[in-house]
């Protein structure tokens, strides 16, 4: 990398203060790493080691329960067990709960559970200096970074949450979290479950929770049909499972742990309103893909309804150079057998052995439509005062209002400014409606607000729910302590040099002028450099 200075002349690298060479480099290399354990995940690491390559695998589960508690990564509404707080307990339930872990053992396959990936760096625009690709990790006790040749994204999907009277309590929840806790971490608290919608991931979370022993109360459907599979509509009612259509959650009652009934009636009109028992109130609308990785590379996101809104504009294999994606983060709502075919395709891809990695068409259904409707039901019978954003306590009437929260002082003047005056100047930016409100800004990092603020915001601007405002992810993607991120192993020359590394000109030499005449006159006319 070289750099002219004013007059031409051209420095290449040999400047003792400038950034580049110094740079720490990965502290482990790996000619594959494979970023979430589910079937692609697997299946790529497990194909990538029998070639004989170096593999890394890490997944985040079992996160710890204090990450659970922020919903992270996905949305578990406080309805886990006490058995997550005991980390070794929980490794070894991942571990059983996953025969093929045991197969990559034994492929040589360097698994590391509980492991969070934070931040992934690429050579590219304002990262020249990259000693090479880089993948940042973390667990409760420390980060780290592991350099590669190649990598794969099959971090999966999320839950998508979409407000109600009494979301923001224990025992509302989301599918994802449903399943982990049923599943990966044998965790669950509740005993009766009551789920919001009926499409597939509807159904077939009930099919779970009735395999698991749970009592599943009914099935709540905004739209006159159910919208899943008919063969599994009819195995859900044939369970005795009763699906609510046309019907819409109108509040959860709370108890002394939290969700005790959830209030149902009709869409439109003043209708009966109907009361059903639980302890656990599921939203299985739809899950969202997990781009949070390959965005902060750079990767490009595109809006595709039957995809689940922003996604990877592959499909799989290459989405970057060197970074390939496969499984639900693509948000084609695969098949088990289908995520681990294109997760061993996607490894040869990734190997260099294949050209093209196996694909699905996703499904002909408009998520986004139905995600909406769902939304525009729940407007219609939900108070504005809601909590869109509970880690901020931002309000519906507070994001269309443009307002900060009320924790916040509020000066006469902001009354002036709402939505409507802002699309004055142009489109509602998310990015910008976050700085306004602070909605999307908490601990859970907008997983839990991020999506349906984006479509309030579509509606407010009569825009459609696809052009809804978008914000970017940003390292670190986690939640994560700073005694975690905290570089203790930092080398001696970026502790010398750091002072000039920033180039402020008004306040310290920039690089360009160190060893040069214009290092004196810049002391003489700014009265000293800080770097002595």
């Amino acid at each position: 990398m070289s750099v002219a200075d004013s007059n031409n002349k051209e420095f290449t690298g040999t400047d003792a203060h400038a950034v580049n060479g110094k740079l720490p480099g990965a502290d482990a290399h790996y000619d594959l790493v494979v970023v979430g354990a589910g079937p692609a995940g697997l299946a790529a690491a497990l194909e990538a080691a029998a070639t004989g390559a170096s593999v890394l695998l890490v997944d985040e589960h079992p996160v710890s329960a204090a990450q659970m508690g922020n919903d992270v990564p996905y949305w578990f509404g406080g309805r886990m067990t006490g058995a997550v707080q005991a980390k070794a307990r929980m490794i070894e339930q991942v571990f059983m709960a996953e025969p093929l872990f045991e197969q990559a053992f034994e492929a040589g396959i360097d698994v590391q559970l509980g492991v969070y990936a934070w931040g992934l760096w690429r050579n590219r625009a304002n990262l020249g200096a990259l000693p090479e690709p880089m993948l940042g990790l973390a667990d409760e006790e420390r980060s780290w970074t592991v350099g590669f040749k190649a990598i794969v994204l099959a971090t999966g999907a999320r839950d998508l949450a979409l407000a109600f009277d009494g979301w923001a309590q224990p025992g509302v929840m989301g599918a994802q979290g449903l399943h982990a806790l049923l599943t990966r971490y044998d965790a669950f608290a509740g005993r009766r479950v009551v789920i919001l919608g009926s499409g597939d991931l509807a159904l077939d979370t009930a099919r779970l929770a009735l395999d698991k022993g749970l009592e599943v109360a009914a099935l709540i459907e905004v739209l006159p049909a159910p919208q899943g599979d008919p063969a599994k509509v009819a195995a859900v009612q044939a369970a005795g499972v009763v699906i609510h259509c046309s019907t819409v959650i109108r509040g959860a009652p709370s108890g002394i742990d939290g969700v005790r009934a959830a209030v149902i009636g009709p869409v439109a009109g003043d209708g009966p309103l109907v009361t059903l028992d639980c302890d656990t109130i599921c939203m299985a609308v739809d899950v969202v893909p997990a781009i949070e990785l390959l965005d902060v590379a750079g990767g490009r996101i595109v809006t595709e309804s039957a995809r689940g809104g922003h996604v990877p504009q592959a499909l799989a294999g290459a989405a970057l150079p060197g970074v390939f994606i496969a499984g639900d983060c693509a948000g084609l709502g695969q098949s088990r057998e289908q995520a681990a075919a294109q997760g061993r395709a996607v490894a040869r891809q990734a190997l260099g052995l294949e050209q093209a990695a196996a694909d699905n068409a996703p499904d002909a259904l408009d998520r986004l439509a139905y995600r909406e409707a769902w939304l525009r039901a729940l407007v219609s019978v939900t108070p504005d005062t809601v909590h869109v954003c509970q880690c901020e306590e931002v309000s519906r009437a507070d994001l269309l209002g443009v307002q900060p929260p009320q924790y916040l002082p509020r000066p006469e003047k902001l009354g002036c400014r709402s939505l409507e005056t802002l699309l004055a100047d142009g489109p509602a930016d998310q990015e910008q409606i976050k700085r306004l409100t602070r909605a999307c800004m908490g601990a859970c990092q907008a997983r839990r607000c991020r999506e349906q603020v984006g479509m309030l915001l579509a509606m407010g601007s009569n825009l459609p729910v696809e052009q809804a405002p978008r914000a970017g992810w940003r390292a670190p993607v986690r939640p994560l302590a700073l005694k975690v991120l905290a570089d203790w192993g930092e080398a001696e020359a970026m502790r010398e040099g750091w002072d000039v590394w920033f180039g402020i000109p008004t306040q310290w030499t920039p690089y360009r002028d160190i060893g040069t005449e214009r290092e004196a006159m810049h002391r003489e006319a700014l009265g000293g450099n800080m770097h002595l």
